[in-house]
């Protein structure tokens, strides 16, 4: 397993040399390098679950002690990855059982934090555009264009206050 300095490294150039994409402001080399770590390998399905745990956390607070997570997918990889990605965000996990994965067709995850919840669902588009990756140089390439992305444009979220 090669881990990166900076996944800078691993995005593609243009013909002048500079690099197309951009780092994420969300996803930090070092978060990056945990979380392949954890989990083996880059993947988009775990990096969709970065970002999500990093969107909770800047919605709902980083609390593994009060936040639970329902995930709702495919429970066999690539799906399931997503999973990984948002216990090395949120700190919540399966161990503790604080996270609950349940078997669904498409991507769906809720946070939720007391009263408060937040919905995040992957637009199908996404979902569609993982569906055929058959090489470990094709599953990088679309974690990293995953990466670039705005969280707005990878799920629809919805938040959900109680009382």
């Amino acid at each position: 397993m090669e881990l990166v300095t900076s996944y800078i490294d691993l995005m593609p150039a243009g013909r002048d040399g500079k690099k197309l994409v951009k780092e994420s402001h969300e996803v930090s080399s070092e978060l990056l390098n945990e979380a392949i770590r954890f989990h083996g390998h880059l993947g988009p399905f775990l990096i969709l679950g970065l970002k999500a745990g990093l969107y909770a956390n800047k919605i709902l607070g980083k609390d593994h002690s009060k936040i639970r997570v329902i995930v709702e997918t495919k429970l066999s990889p690539p799906y399931s990855c997503i999973i990984d990605g948002i216990q090395v965000t949120t700190g919540c996990t399966m161990g503790k059982g604080n996270i609950t994965a349940r078997n669904g067709e498409s991507v769906s995850i809720t946070f939720i934090n007391g009263e408060r919840s937040l919905k995040m669902r992957l637009k199908e588009r996404v979902l569609e555009s993982l569906k055929d990756m058959s090489t470990k140089g094709d599953s990088e390439r679309k974690a990293l264009k995953i990466m670039s992305e705005d969280v707005n444009d990878l799920f629809d979220i919805s938040i959900e206050k109680g009382g």
